[in-house]
């Protein structure tokens, strides 16, 4: 073998290793150069946790209330107050007052709403609640175009209302009571809308109101439930009282009132207004005195109906008084004397709202709705939030 072919021989040899140590050297050069990029970038910000349903349920109430008071706003400057021969001018205004006073009590301190939602509501209004339009249609992407009618709003409020009282069956405690006086107002609204819309269809309404009203309050309890408390449960209706009684205990405590003598109170209530009515019944004239017999079954009902889910939740009714005493006021003017009766018991119902769950609350919500019809039904001046009082002057107002 020559020199030269030894040397041929090494350098065949080196090559290889040389090839090995420069893809060493590029891949280490790779990995630092990823390294550091990875290090530089910042690392993307964790999702928001989702809000919890409650302040989903306000965020849409509010979101929805504004929307229908500029639609009311804009069938009121398109001159719909004297769509129906000038007589429309009075729901309207009321309409646009009630949802500005949910809206301010929807708008909570600490979250405001921006000027861009209310524009956006504005910008909405006029498309969604046109005729024949859904009340959850998508917003247009230009200026709205004109065809708010009386028709359309009323369905839209009667779809918000039924909204508001399905969110209150589940939300937690204040919202639960203030989202069932929403819905309430605005049912009620949509009612006298559509009387207004359609004369013959409201009068039909208000009748249905007065003569088969007891259709619409609750189912009494089962007796045997009703005996079986809480905090020593009797076979299955003591556990579905517990699993209720603990699903309250929160709410309770949140309202500062316990769940029993919430109900205990609505059972006095209820029994107060029993003996006003048949007070009443001989002093009304024959037509005041057909609907003043049906909302006494009625409130015979809910009497019985409230004592016995105070009984679940251990509440420990008062004996019932041999009777009351009704001014001379009351005597005189007895249409006036039933409304603020039915008015008074409002609240009673909405503290159950914030303080119960389950079938308890569902059954609040019901008696809720129909104390306020029957309230309004009398005279009473519609609240926008039955159920809850509130100083108007501590809310805080609508952006500009």
């Amino acid at each position: 073998m020559t020199p030269w072919s030894v040397v041929k021989d090494a350098n065949q040899e080196d090559r290889p290793r040389m090839s090995y140590f420069r893809y060493a050297v590029f891949s280490l050069t790779a990995l630092l150069v990823l390294s550091l990029g990875f290090a530089l970038i910042p690392p993307e910000p964790p999702a928001p946790a989702e809000p919890p349903f409650s302040e989903q349920a306000r965020a849409a109430a509010l979101e929805e209330a504004l929307r229908l008071r500029s639609a009311g706003l804009e069938l009121g400057a398109a001159g719909g107050n004297v769509a129906a021969g000038g007589t429309a001018a009075a729901p309207l205004d009321q309409v646009v007052t009630l949802l500005t006073f949910q809206a301010r009590a929807l708008l909570l301190p600490d979250s405001p709403a921006s000027p861009g939602a209310t524009a956006s509501a504005t910008a909405s209004a006029s498309a969604s609640l046109s005729v024949g339009a859904p009340p959850s249609a998508a917003p247009p992407s230009s200026s709205a175009p004109a065809g708010v009618t009386m028709a359309g709003l009323a369905a839209a409020l009667a779809a918000s209302g039924q909204q508001r009282l399905k969110d209150a069956e589940t939300a937690d405690g204040s919202i639960a009571r203030l989202l069932a006086g929403a819905g309430t107002a605005q049912l009620l609204a949509a009612e006298q809308l559509g009387a207004q819309a359609s004369p013959s269809q409201g009068d039909q309404r208000q009748e249905g109101t007065a003569q088969d009203g007891t259709a619409r309050t609750p189912g009494a309890t089962d007796p045997a439930a009703a005996s079986a408390c809480p905090s020593t449960p009797a076979g299955q209706a003591g556990a579905d009282a517990s699993a209720d009684a603990d699903a309250a205990e929160a709410n309770a405590n949140e309202n500062g009132i316990s769940v029993g003598s919430a109900l205990v109170a609505a059972a006095e209530a209820e029994l107060e207004t029993v003996y006003g009515y048949q007070a009443a019944l001989t002093r009304l004239p024959p037509e005041g005195a057909r609907a003043a017999s049906n909302f006494l079954k009625q409130h015979q009902d809910l009497a019985d109906q409230a004592t016995m889910f105070s009984l679940l939740h251990c509440g420990v009714p008062a004996p019932q008084p041999p009777g009351y005493v009704l001014d001379q006021v009351f005597l005189d003017a007895p249409v006036a004397g039933l409304a603020r009766l039915e008015a008074d018991t409002l609240p009673a119902y909405g503290d159950i709202v914030a303080v119960t769950d389950g079938r308890t609350r569902a059954w609040a919500l019901s008696a809720l709705e129909e104390a306020a019809r029957r309230a309004q039904h009398w005279g009473a001046d519609p609240h926008p939030l039955p159920g809850l009082v509130l100083d108007e002057r501590q809310l805080p107002q609508l952006p500009e």
